[in-house]
């Protein structure tokens, strides 16, 4: 895959006409926590599980009060790591937000009528931002399985929210951070492959790979 090409195609991408996918496609949040909880997989229990690059995560860190550690936002993403006898242990690519012991993200709250509720909204990931939507373009993610529905390089994704009305001024702020990320998600992609170098692990050791270099789950760097 050429990843300069297909970040081109990103930057090219026309904002209105994104807004005009969104809007035929219909989309309204209607807080049902869904995209932010674990769920019932074909083995079992799956934790939730969203991109968040290096960034977000330091954002997140200093979204509350008193600042997070790292290990508090983010963990390993768990593909390509083998279960240990300490536990997980290999190398794997980019985070994901952290979660609590039911496979939620740390970060999903319910009120006392069973609506969700992000406790860090005004900073969460694009990844969150744009749910349940994303772009065809090679190199991007496709967050929670295959599409639903599609519309041009549009793609849905299982949600109780779509089909329902949505504004223009939504459609058009959506459609802006679909391209930011999409954009983000390509340059995160070859800032991992320009930096990648395979590292070493030992029983229990677990090496993330982002952008930004080699990683140990708390986020310090691999000398």
């Amino acid at each position: 895959m050429d990843l300069d090409a297909e970040l081109d195609r990103a930057r090219d991408l026309d904002v209105s006409e994104l807004a005009d996918a969104i809007e035929s496609i219909g989309f309204e949040c209607t807080r049902c926590g869904a995209c932010c909880k674990g769920y019932e997989g074909d083995d079992g229990p799956e934790p939730h599980t969203a991109t968040v690059f290096p960034d977000e995560v330091r954002a997140l860190q200093d979204a509350e009060p008193d600042p997070m550690e790292w290990r508090d936002v983010a963990r390993p993403m768990p593909y390509g790591l083998a279960e240990g006898d300490d536990g997980p242990e290999g190398e794997t690519f980019e985070w994901a937000l952290q979660t609590t012991a039911c496979g939620d993200c740390r970060f999903y709250e319910e009120d006392d009528d069973g609506l969700g509720a992000c406790q860090v909204h005004e900073d969460r990931p694009l990844i969150c931002e744009t749910y349940p939507f994303s772009v065809a373009l090679g190199g991007t993610s496709q967050p929670m399985g295959e599409a639903v529905d599609e519309e041009g390089v549009v793609r849905a994704h299982e949600c109780e929210g779509l089909g329902r009305d949505i504004s223009r001024e939504d459609a058009e702020e959506l459609a802006r951070a679909l391209k930011e990320r999409a954009i983000r998600e390509l340059r995160e992609a070859r800032g991992v492959t320009e930096n990648y170098e395979p590292v070493e692990t030992g029983p229990g050791e677990v090496v993330v790979h982002d952008s930004e270099g080699a990683k140990r789950p708390d986020g310090t760097r691999v000398q």
